[in-house]
């Protein structure tokens, strides 16, 4: 399932658009061919009369059923999962039928971290968790090439820093501090007249 290209912007460019690992795959494949064994098994075993036809009906709807919640659908679940990392965002969309989508701009996120199983390490995928200023955490499951993706993240937030600085901060201005006179200074210079500066008289 393709992402749209209406939910960007004009001037936004795709750096990066993920699903998650193919992992993800392995279960729901391993199922529908189970199913599919399963049912010819059940054909090939069965006489073929009344009994064996109506015992053929069963197991083939009972596969039917098990194939499209525990193959099909997770199948669609993983393809309409999409992780999209743009040179000002990163969305988040998933669901088959509803959709959620979820918007973490560049210039919010603050913190970004990986987490790597062994079985994640040999398969060169992980857990990249994001955090935004205000948001809950979001959590990325299965990113394939994980270490790849978060260097590149990280470039993407240092360019847009560059790009658009915060406007925000102002210049400190220091206040003046206003002029204090010396405590009695002026009683001093209103109650005697000045001392002269030159030698005391001869008598």
């Amino acid at each position: 399932m393709a992402f749209p290209d209406e939910v960007l912007t004009e001037q936004e460019q795709v750096v990066l658009h993920l699903h998650p690992h193919a992992k993800a795959a392995v279960r729901p494949v391993l199922v529908l061919l189970l199913t599919i064994a399963l049912v010819i098994m059940v054909w090939v075993m069965l006489p073929p009369t009344t009994g064996g036809l109506i015992g053929v009906c069963g197991i083939g709807a009972f596969s039917l059923f098990f194939a499209v919640t525990r193959g099909v659908w997770p199948l669609l679940v993983w393809r309409s999962t999409h992780y999209v990392f743009t040179d000002e965002r990163i969305l988040l969309q998933d669901g088959v039928v509803a959709r959620e989508r979820r918007d973490l701009p560049l210039n919010r996120i603050n913190d970004h971290i990986t987490n790597q199983s062994l079985l994640d390490r040999l398969l060169g995928c992980g857990t990249l968790t994001v955090d935004s200023i205000g948001e809950r955490a979001a959590v990325l499951a299965s990113v394939p090439h994980v270490q790849v993706v978060q260097t590149k993240l990280y470039e993407l937030i240092e360019t847009d820093r560059e790009l658009r600085p915060d406007d925000e901060e102002e210049d400190e201005v220091v206040p003046e501090l206003p002029a204090f006179r010396q405590r009695g200074a002026g009683r001093r210079s209103r109650g005697r007249s000045p001392r002269p500066s030159g030698p005391p008289p001869r008598r």
